[in-house]
């Protein structure tokens, strides 16, 4: 198998979808692109460049596996790559985004803010040191 290109879209489920579809256009630009609705509530895929977000308002009981391992494993958080730190830090100050460990962390290559969408999942925004991808070994 050649490597892998790119993820191509995270699908989350979330609380409530007009809430999260705000949060992610105001916070990181992520505009609807497509809206629908199943028996288990309304959803909508999101883009921002090339990354894409699928949002699906489930309840929390509501929402099951094709497979049957149980109970369903959940994601510690996702990572956001941005490249404008100054834009970043005014989206913060403009949107009033509580930046979780007091502050930015820094990592031998990169920056990362870690925040909190408003169903609550963590998101780490990473800036990597002259926009490049590189690691310590």
């Amino acid at each position: 198998m050649k490597a892998i290109k790119q993820i191509d879209h995270l699908n989350m489920s979330v609380e409530n979808l007009e809430e999260s579809l705000d949060w992610y256009q105001r916070v990181f630009g992520f505009e609807p692109v497509e809206y629908g609705e199943r028996e288990t509530g309304r959803w909508a895929i999101t883009r921002s460049g090339d990354a894409m977000l699928c949002l699906y308002e489930w309840r929390l009981d509501a929402v099951e596996s094709p497979f049957k391992k149980a109970p369903r494993h959940g994601i510690n958080h996702f990572a956001i790559r941005i490249s404008d730190i100054d834009e970043w830090n005014e989206v913060i100050v403009r949107e009033n985004v509580e930046i979780g460990f007091g502050a930015d962390i820094r990592y031998p290559h990169s920056t990362s803010w870690y925040v909190v969408d408003p169903t609550g999942y963590e998101i780490e925004v990473v800036h990597w040191d002259d926009d490049v991808i590189r690691f310590a070994a």
